[in-house]
């Protein structure tokens, strides 16, 4: 008996999710639309997510923590899908309903979108900078801002446009940024489907946001391949401070302010930091992506 290909392939990165990685998966497995396979790529996780993920049907590719770098373990992931669109779902991200992948899936019957990607809800106990950051970036209707190119959280592409261009590999994060980059740049059309609602977002500690800011920064570096300046870091600290203090007043979260300008310096100028590594890299074409990779596992412990 012939056993037919799915139409869809869903990739899911994991390390060290057992507190949110049994949600994610039932929430794939209770969706309506069910033409899919599933691939866990899984990067040394040590508690349990991988008793949890053994639950599920899914092809587990087990990795060592110290070779995950984003780019290529989506590429070789991609690599073994049979699927012809190609769905990431992070680990921690939960649909919020059994329609959502099917939305997202149906995005790709208009025949001139080549890539789509959800919208995403902060977490309950989301701080406010986080929902202010969220509001902008992923709105409840029409199109995503400028600058949210793509974003991996939960998405889709099709596989054709992938095997035009896979993710780079040349630093450690942005991997999706830099592609939905690439994609427009080229006169692909990417759809933003704020139907397809999930639910994710961190409270990241002033550690953690020093890591990942750095590594965006110095994924930037390769990206839009321009200069990173102090002063405009700084500028960018004060005045997303203002804009946080002002949300945090008008929404009922005013103890937090404390703590908001430190945490905005540190997010920015750990962009300035990590953009400069990545001109420094650039300049003298230094192509390891584990140069950020060691910034992330020591500061950010992903």
């Amino acid at each position: 008996m012939k056993i037919s290909t799915p139409r869809v392939s869903v990739i899911m990165r994991t390390k060290n999710a057992d507190w949110v990685v049994g949600q994610a998966l039932a929430a794939l497995y209770s969706q309506t639309f069910t033409d899919f396979e599933l691939i866990v790529v899984d990067s040394g996780s040590t508690d349990g997510t991988l008793d949890i993920v053994r639950r599920y049907p899914c092809d587990l590719v087990q990795i060592a923590a110290d070779s995950y770098i984003p780019g290529p373990v989506l590429n070789n992931a991609i690599e073994r899908a049979a699927g012809e669109i190609i769905v990431f779902q992070n680990s921690d991200v939960v649909p919020l309903d059994d329609g959502c992948l099917g939305r997202l899936v149906a995005a790709f019957d208009d025949a001139e979108v080549q890539a789509a990607f959800a919208r995403q809800v902060p977490r309950p106990e989301a701080h406010a900078w986080v929902r202010r950051d969220y509001a902008q970036s992923f709105p409840a209707w029409g199109e995503a801002p400028p600058w949210m190119t793509f974003s991996l959280p939960l998405a889709a592409m099709r596989r054709s446009v992938w095997c035009e261009r896979p993710f780079y590999e040349e630093a450690w994060a942005s991997e999706d940024s830099e592609w939905g980059h690439w994609a427009r740049s080229n006169g692909h059309r990417i759809a933003y489907v704020p139907e397809a609602a999930v639910m994710h977002s961190h409270n990241y500690t002033l550690r953690q946001i020093f890591g990942r800011r750095f590594v965006e920064g110095e994924a930037d570096a390769f990206i839009y391949q321009g200069k990173a300046r102090l002063t405009s870091a700084v500028t960018r600290a004060i005045s997303s401070s203002v804009a946080d203090i002002v949300y945090q007043l008008r929404s009922g979260y005013a103890g937090e302010i404390p703590v908001t300008p430190v945490r905005r310096l540190v997010y920015h100028l750990a962009y300035y930091r990590g953009h400069r590594l990545g001109e420094h890299r650039r300049a003298r074409s230094l192509h390891d992506a584990r140069i950020g990779q060691q910034v992330v596992l020591s500061r950010y412990g992903r």
